[in-house]
């Protein structure tokens, strides 16, 4: 048996950035409600954990992904969520680890050399995979991921989905050494950048937080707006196709869902005071409303500035 907890000291949260769909407990079936109900339940109350973590779940794919030979998708569907409260109702994001393994395998399929691929997972492990997936889709036709995830990057697209009231910024706090794995992408490092450590005992400093939420019927007006501005202002090509195909997920959630977008682990990668003066939303915001008043000079500025700041994030990815 893997023992996931020999990780916990060494793991910290990929580069990914995560767009999340909450759904209150009424969009379950039974006896998927039921589940969700008691599990959501045991995570409630100031003694209780949260729901399960971001980090939590690297750890655990981790560990299928250093076994011999690796598990490139695990055999059991994960039966863990992302639990929320607002004004007494109580949403789950739930995590389907196995399905989001089958499309990361197969974006890494189109992304590595198939001499790297082929180090990286056996073919005879992607053969299987992919038989398990094809079966899968047999079965579950409509089936579909709570979670998009994309790494070392925050799509134009996904901002294009909040307004500047709907961020929520954490700058990141010392805290005692033994609590500061406890979060979600805590930052487990001694010392942080931008920070003083305090003298004496042992301190850490947690990662900052940076997320939007968002009502589901909000981002589905905001997201259809923009869809018309770009469809009847550009010529078709991978803007205007992202954005429908973002539209067409949020459709297939409940109309009372939560939308969120966190920057997960780049928040590690990026200075805390540039999270705290983004304003990526902002910029989507003000290039769309350009490209409605038919000023496609502002509307340049203002995807310029959003695409350049997230370039240089970017390419951290190739940094030594």
């Amino acid at each position: 048996m893997r023992d996931v907890a020999t990780l916990r000291t060494s793991v910290r949260p990929p580069y990914a950035a995560y767009l999340r769909v909450y759904e209150p407990l009424a969009a379950f079936r039974e006896p998927e409600r039921s589940y969700w109900q008691g599990y959501a339940a045991a995570r409630r109350g100031p003694a209780a954990v949260a729901g399960a973590t971001a980090l939590e779940e690297a750890r655990r794919r981790l560990a299928d992904l250093i076994a011999v030979p690796p598990v490139a998708v695990p055999e059991q569907e994960s039966r863990e969520a992302f639990v929320h409260e607002a004004d007494g109702v109580v949403y789950l994001c739930p995590w389907r680890t196995r399905l989001r393994s089958w499309m990361a395998l197969e974006e890494l399929q189109e992304l590595l050399p198939a001499p790297l691929l082929d180090a990286a997972v056996p073919a005879g492990v992607r053969a299987a995979a992919e038989a398990d997936w094809d079966r899968w889709r047999a079965q579950n036709p409509d089936g579909r991921p709570w979670i998009l995830t994309e790494t070392w990057n925050v799509p134009v697209r996904w901002f294009l989905l909040f307004g500047p009231e709907d961020r929520e910024f954490e700058p990141g706090r010392w805290t005692d050494g033994a609590d500061a794995d406890g979060g979600d992408g805590a930052d487990t490092s001694d010392t942080a950048e931008g920070a003083d450590e305090p003298a004496g005992g042992v301190k850490r400093r947690t990662a900052p937080v940076m997320r939007y939420r968002t009502p589901m019927a909000q981002a589905r007006r905001r997201v259809a707006r923009g869809f018309r501005v770009l469809r009847d202002t550009l010529d078709e090509g991978p803007m205007v196709a992202g954005v429908e195909e973002v539209g067409r997920w949020l459709e297939e959630f409940h109309p009372r869902s939560l939308v969120e977008l966190d920057y997960g682990g780049l928040v590690d990668v990026i200075p805390e005071e540039g999270l705290a003066a983004d304003r990526s939303v902002e910029e989507v915001a003000e290039g769309i409303a350009a490209l409605r008043e038919g000023d496609g000079a502002g509307a340049g500025r203002s995807y310029r500035a959003l695409t350049e700041r997230w370039r240089r994030v970017q390419e951290l990815q190739y940094a030594n």
